[in-house]
Parts: C-alpha cells; sequence; structure tokens
C-alpha cells in the first residue's frame, strides 16, 4: 500500500521522514564539518565521558542500578563489541552470529592464564586478544566461502561450540566455571579492586583506542576493499579484489577487538561461566550495530548505549521493562528503519533494492546471472 494514503501511511510517513531528516542532517553536518569543528566535538564528547558517572546524571540515567557500574558494563562492555562487530557486518558486510565465542575466548584467556600460569595482567591481555584473533581466523578460514543465511548458520554453530566446549572442559572450570580472576594492577596510584569507575576510565580508554583503530582502517585501502565486498561481492572479485583475504582479515580484526572486550569484562567481574556466553549476546550486540546504524560508527556507539541503558532505565516497571524495550526498539525501526545514524553510502545502498549491500541479500544472488546487455 501506498504510504501516500492520508489514513493509513501518511502519519507515520511523515514521523518517519522528520525523523530522517534531523538524523541526516546531523550526519550531512559533520560529513562537512571544518576540523576545529570536528576537534571541538571529540573534546566535548571526551568530556562528557570524564563527567558521567558523576551522581547527579547517574540520579537520572539510572535510578534503580549503580551508575557507575552500569556505565561498565553493560554500557562499555557492549560498546567496545559493537565495534568490533561493526567491522565484520558493517564495513565487510558479513552476518556473524557467533561473536560472543570470540569475547569468551578473551575472557577465558586471562582467566586460564593469570591463574593457572600465574601470568601478568596486561601481557595476558595481549595473548587473550591474539587468541581471539587466531579464533576469527580458523572460524572464517573454512566458512567465508559460504554467503547470508548460510554463513549466518555456520558462525552461531561456532559460538555454541565455544560455549559447550567450556562447559566440558575441566581445565577452565567446566561448567562451575573459573573464579579469583586478578584484578588489573595498580596504576599511576590507582587501586582496581571493587570499585567500579577506575573500570569505566580503563574501558573509555580502550573504546577511544577501539575507535581510532576502526577509523584509520576504514579509511585505508583494507576498508575501501570492504566497502567494494560489501557493495558486490562478484563485481569486487572481478575487479581484482581478493575478497577472501580480506573477509578473512575483517573476521580476525572484529574477533580481536572482541576478545579485548572480553578480558575487561572479566578482569572487573572475577568469575566466569559459560552461561555468561549465551547466544542472545550475540543477537543483542547485532541489534545493536543494525539499530545504530550498520556501517556508522557513531551510530553503532549510540545503538550499543541505548540497548544497554534502556532496560535499566525501564527497570522500575518490573517483569513490563522488556515489553517496554521491545516497542521502543519496534517504533524506532518503523520510523528508521537503516538505523539511527546510517553512513551516506549505506542509506543509498539499502535504498537501492537491486544492491546486495543488504544483510542476506546475497543469498538471492549466490548464483552469478548474466548481464543483459542496455
Amino acid at each position: 500500500m501506498s504510504d501516500k494514503n492520508p489514513r493509513i501511511g501518511g502519519p507515520i510517513t511523515r514521523i518517519r521522514l522528520g525523523v530522517s531528516g534531523i538524523s541526516d542532517r546531523c550526519r550531512d553536518w559533520w560529513a562537512g564539518a571544518s576540523g576545529w569543528q570536528r576537534w571541538g566535538v571529540y573534546a566535548l564528547l571526551l568530556v562528557l565521558a570524564v563527567i558521567a558517572p558523576s551522581p547527579a546524571i547517574g540520579s537520572f540515567m539510572s535510578p534503580f542500578t549503580d551508575w557507575t557500574s552500569l556505565l561498565f558494563n553493560p554500557i562499555g562492555t557492549y560498546i567496545l563489541l559493537a565495534i568490533g562487530l561493526n567491522i565484520v557486518v558493517g564495513h565487510a558486510g558479513l552476518l556473524d552470529l557467533g561473536y560472543v565465542a570470540f569475547f569468551a575466548i578473551g575472557a577465558y584467556s586471562l582467566a586460564y592464564f593469570t591463574i593457572k600460569h600465574g601470568f601478568a595482567f596486561w601481557p595476558t591481555v595481549v595473548i587473550g586478544m591474539a587468541f581471539a584473533a587466531v579464533a576469527g581466523v580458523v572460524l572464517g578460514a573454512p566458512t567465508l566461502r559460504l554467503r547470508g543465511d548460510y554463513l549466518a548458520i555456520v558462525t552461531l554453530g561456532f559460538g555454541e561450540i565455544v560455549r559447550i566446549t567450556a562447559t566440558n572442559t575441566s581445565a577452565i572450570g567446566g561448567a562451575r566455571g573459573m573464579t579469583s580472576i586478578p584484578h588489573p594492577p595498580t596504576m599511576f596510584g590507582v587501586e582496581f579492586l571493587l570499585d567500579p569507575l577506575p573500570y569505566y576510565y580503563l574501558m573509555v580508554v580502550m573504546i577511544v583506542l577501539a575507535i581510532v583503530f576502526s577509523v584509520r582502517l576504514e579509511r585505508s585501502r583494507v576498508g575501501r576493499a570492504w566497502t567494494a565486498i560489501r557493495e558486490d561481492e562478484d563485481a569486487a572479485e572481478l575487479m581484482g579484489v581478493p575478497t577472501f583475504k580480506f573477509k578473512l582479515l575483517a573476521f580476525a580484526i572484529g574477533a580481536l577487538i572482541g576478545g579485548l572486550a572480553g578480558v575487561m569484562w572479566s578482569g572487573k567481574v572475577i568469575f566466569i561461566a559459560p552461561t555468561n556466553f549465551p547466544f542472545i549476546l550475540s543477537a543483542t550486540i547485532l541489534a545493536a550495530v543494525l539499530l545504530g546504524g550498520s556501517g556508522n560508527l557513531p551510530g553503532v556507539i549510540v545503538g550499543a548505549f541505548l540497548i544497554a541503558w534502556l532496560p535499566e532505565r525501564f527497570r522500575g516497571f518490573a517483569d513490563y521493562r522488556i515489553l517496554i524495550f521491545g516497542a521502543a526498539l519496534v517504533i524506532m525501526m518503523v520510523l528508521r528503519p537503516q538505523g539511527l545514524l546510517p553512513s551516506r553510502r549505506r542509506s543509498a545502498e539499502l535504498a537501492d533494492p537491486s544492491s546486495g549491500a543488504a544483510l542476506g541479500a546475497e543469498v538471492a544472488d549466490a548464483d552469478v546471472k548474466p548481464v543483459e546487455a542496455k
């Protein structure tokens, strides 16, 4: 039915256009902003990150939960995970439903090497990231010939394999998990014990590093190759882009950031178990990426923040808070199906029905069809 129908499609269309117009103007302003304007925004965001744990902000943002703890987990953890998954889904266009596996590998690496072998914290951070990246390569090497739904099913299975393996491996605690995981060492006179504030600032540092790394990649030759693969993998292959190599690199880098999130999280919670890494966590991070605007880093960060914050903000509604949270997500996606802050290129791709950029769209075109001459 046409959106021009004044009784049915009209109001929804007008609201959708209003929401789209606001976010598009913000995006376009940012695209044309000068250097000093961008640095001004960066400075403002940094100030907000520094003052965010203040009780005055927390009393409004999280009246039912400790705000500082919430800033570290789930908000900070979700943002870091979403940045990593955005490289796989947003930049390379690969649907990954088992991303929680890399989060688990990072967490268990810290627990195993510090508890069983007495490794120091910071060297183990590097080990955990390396193990997660290797796991990304191990997963990607035999599966990246697949596309769309088939790739999603394989990655989902990989996530479950990692969780079940952890459950049945006594060396890492089995179903009972591992406890007494060491905290980060004292830095600059700050002790990392039970106070969540130092962990929050440490997470902010990690998020900033991940953002800088992701932006530099996006603007490089690697980022341009990912864009070509996402738009049309067959065309990219014909133009000489080694698609398999770049898709494997996307999996490895996304896994590396997921492993970093796992290490940071496990260093705070002290105890981990296989039940901490369910499939629903992968689905939640994927929802954050799509809600914010797949492929656009600011949008992904906003989406992860909302996904983590809204259920806690509505905690006062008891069992109804999940219903309200779900309704809010449905309304957002009805009014803004391409995400809250999609990139201009991504919006154009999704608006073009002939594009293979939409998730799963390549399934219908898995068999190469001859191009008709015009």
